[in-house]
């Protein structure tokens, strides 16, 4: 029987919408090994932090296996309180820019790890941290770049972004007017929608950094599935480089034990057995909504007129 052995690295973003979907692709790699023919012997290296390394180990205590090392996370940084090392302890998002310049630093760290470590077959990392793109060329390892997000977001921007959609001489009232995608003409958004509100200064010179490491990158993996949004996919692989659907990564997760339904589960299972369908909207755990914005989805969900179920955990 033939043996394959592979070593694979995950560096996620310090950021639990990030983190939690790639470590559920970790669990995935070791369920791929058990159900092989052949002999594979696929060991998992996941890099953090100190201080979200308890969340990490915690979330992979089912699968003691997964290697997951700590680097140093930097000191004294500009404007980010001291111990601060994930997106939530943030004061505000509006030190994300600084945050992840500074996840830089670990770079070095990062290296002399990979020095140490087993010949590595690939390694998967956040798309936030652009510089583990010039860590993997140096030591030669396919880098695959991961968001998250789904196929449908990553279109959207790219045919935004590869027909200059908002660049240009237009007047601010363009940053709330709705313009059609050219490869998706029955899509319309909204500059501020896309998180184009500047495209000058240190938010668009990080994201032409991004830009840049995914074009030297071996490809995407995206956390959905083919069928759930084909024609996104499809495009997608019809730019470079080339993305493959991993997804929902949530099945990797154990079953819950039985318990009592909550009464959002009731009233979930109501509108299904009505054949009515709902609408899930979150924002986040880090969002930053004013008073305005929340007026304004009141009246928007008030006028249309539909049934609406508010769930706090």
């Amino acid at each position: 029987m033939a043996v394959s052995s592979h070593h694979v690295v995950l560096f996620p973003y310090m950021a639990k919408g990030h983190t939690i979907p790639l470590l559920q692709f970790a669990r995935l790699l070791l369920r791929h090994r058990r159900k092989q023919s052949t002999i594979s012997v696929i060991t998992v290296t996941v890099f953090t932090t100190p201080k979200n390394q308890p969340f990490v180990s915690d979330f992979l205590s089912d699968t003691p296996e997964i290697n997951v090392f700590s680097l140093p996370f930097p000191e004294n940084i500009s404007g980010i309180p001291s111990g601060v090392e994930n997106t939530e302890k943030l004061p505000s998002m509006s030190l994300f820019v600084p945050f992840t310049r500074a996840t830089k630093l670990l770079q070095p760290f990062f290296e002399e790890s990979l020095k140490n470590l087993p010949e590595v077959s690939f390694m998967v990392s956040d798309g936030f941290l652009w510089w583990t793109s010039e860590s993997a060329a140096k030591f030669k390892i396919p880098r695959l770049v991961f968001y998250g997000m789904n196929s449908y977001a990553s279109a959207v921007s790219i045919s935004a972004f590869k027909h200059k959609l908002f660049t240009g001489s237009r007047d601010t009232e363009s940053d709330t007017e709705p313009i059609t995608v050219p490869d998706f003409p029955w899509i319309r958004v909204k500059k501020c929608e896309l998180n184009l509100d500047n495209q000058s200064g240190p938010a668009a010179e990080l994201f032409m950094d991004q830009i840049m490491s995914i074009t030297t990158s071996h490809g995407f993996l995206v956390n959905s599935f083919y069928e759930l949004e084909k024609t996104f996919v499809d495009y997608n692989n019809s730019e470079t480089p080339k993305s493959w659907c991993i997804g929902p990564l949530c099945l990797t997760d154990s079953p819950k034990p039985e318990g009592a339904k909550p009464d959002w589960i009731h009233w979930l299972d109501k509108k299904g057995e009505e054949g009515r369908p709902v609408l899930y909207v979150a924002f986040g755990t880090q969002a930053e909504i004013s008073n305005k914005q929340l007026k304004e989805l009141a009246l928007g969900l008030e006028d249309s007129k539909v049934r609406t179920h508010n769930y706090r955990p």
